[in-house]
């Protein structure tokens, strides 16, 4: 009874690891998703602005 006990919660150790890594892996996919939209953004609205305000 008692190792059963303790293969239950090594398994539920490794199912909490498995969360956290398939959540951590996801979050930096979307940091490197929302860098690159960010910088396209950002370098559209420098190439579109209008240069006549630049320096006033």
């Amino acid at each position: 009874m008692r190792v059963l006990r303790v293969i239950g919660a090594v398994l539920l150790v490794v199912l909490a690891f498995s969360l956290v890594g398939a959540v951590f892996e996801f979050l930096a996919w979307a940091l490197a998703v929302g860098a690159v939209v960010f910088g396209g953004v950002v370098l559209w609205s420098l190439l579109s602005s209008d240069r006549s305000r630049i320096g006033r």
